[in-house]
């Protein structure tokens, strides 16, 4: 019989931001891929494990206008569990694809009541192509805070003038403005997270949340995703498949799988608060949480020293200025 999981560390996700466990579940492609049985059993172990933060979103607008039920099992899962609602925490997401004419409210409401409840504690702004109206962003997610419908919120990839734009909107007039970024980083994928232009914001105080940290299975060796996956920004996935023998050779020398080396490693930069994966069975959680262990074996400098070779996109705009890739 497997022992319990040793309790799951939490890190403050933004200097002015809650604690949260540094290992979120996320919901695209996961949960409606599981049997009821066996969701209901990871979300009964993640929670009794600490990591009780989990992102879900309905998937129905611009490049993910997919009508998934991933949010629908998700409820039941919990419901089967027997999780009681302040017994995790639980981020939403907002689209922008279709802003300002599709507003918040809509479809956040409708998110909440598929999901089964009537708050999150987060929200994260979708990503987006084009001009974005952000001091309307900011004025729109505070009235939904206001309304008790979440009450901490953080963007998506979002480029970082907007950021920035939106942060200082937000302290000019006394509003709620985004505790955190989340941003597609990985062992091979390091540009915007690691870059100068939001270094500054880290700075001031914005927190991590890492996404696409297995690139879609790449780092995991599925080297030809039979599923939709994530945006390819800068259009590098042909050298994440070709880095990936060198990501593999690096994890066996420590001692540790591809997926746990990805995932510590986004857990030694210092803004990273939480980092987000899909788990599709128990052991596969239980499998990537022994990343925690790598952390602590190897420690953060070392680990980074290990890794320091295998970046494939220096040469991806650390901004966030890049066209919209076909399917993002």
């Amino acid at each position: 019989m497997n022992q319990p999981l040793p309790r799951v560390p939490r890190r403050r996700l933004g200097a002015a931001g809650p604690e949260v466990p540094v290992l979120a579940l996320g919901s695209w492609n996961t949960w409606d891929r599981m049997e009821p049985d066996a969701a209901a059993t990871l979300v009964s172990e993640a929670v009794d494990a600490g990591a009780n933060y989990f992102d879900v979103a309905h998937y129905n607008m611009g490049p993910h206008a997919e009508q998934a039920v991933t949010d629908l099992r998700f409820r039941d899962a919990i419901a089967a569990a027997g999780v009681a609602r302040e017994d995790y925490i639980l981020c939403g997401k907002l689209w922008l694809w279709d802003y300002p004419a599709t507003g918040f409210r809509g479809q956040f409401e409708t998110s909440l009541e598929r999901i089964g409840t009537d708050h999150a504690e987060h929200v994260v702004v979708g990503d987006h192509f084009g001009e974005l109206d952000v001091e309307r962003v900011v004025d729109e997610a505070n009235e939904l805070i206001n309304d008790g419908l979440f009450a901490e919120w953080g963007v998506n990839n979002w480029h970082v003038e907007e950021t920035r734009r939106a942060m200082e909107h937000a302290e000019r007039y006394g509003l709620v403005g985004p505790s955190f970024a989340q941003l597609k980083y990985s062992l091979v994928r390091r540009s915007m997270a690691e870059g100068a232009p939001y270094a500054e914001l880290f700075e001031r105080g914005l927190g991590l949340q890492a996404s696409d940290i297995f690139e879609g299975g790449i780092l995991a060796g599925k080297l030809t995703p039979g599923r939709k996956i994530g945006a390819d920004v800068g259009g590098i996935r042909e050298r994440i498949v070709e880095a990936y023998p060198r990501v593999q050779a690096v994890a066996e020398g420590l001692g540790a799988t591809p997926t746990q080396l990805a995932l510590a490693f986004t857990l030694t930069h210092e803004a990273c608060g939480s980092v987000l994966f899909g788990a599709s069975s128990v052991e596969q959680f239980r499998q990537n949480a022994a990343a925690l262990d790598l952390l602590e074996r190897v420690g953060a400098g070392d680990l980074r020293a290990a890794c320091a070779e295998l970046q494939r996109d220096q040469d991806v705009p650390a901004d966030g200025t890049f066209p919209a890739p076909a399917g993002a």
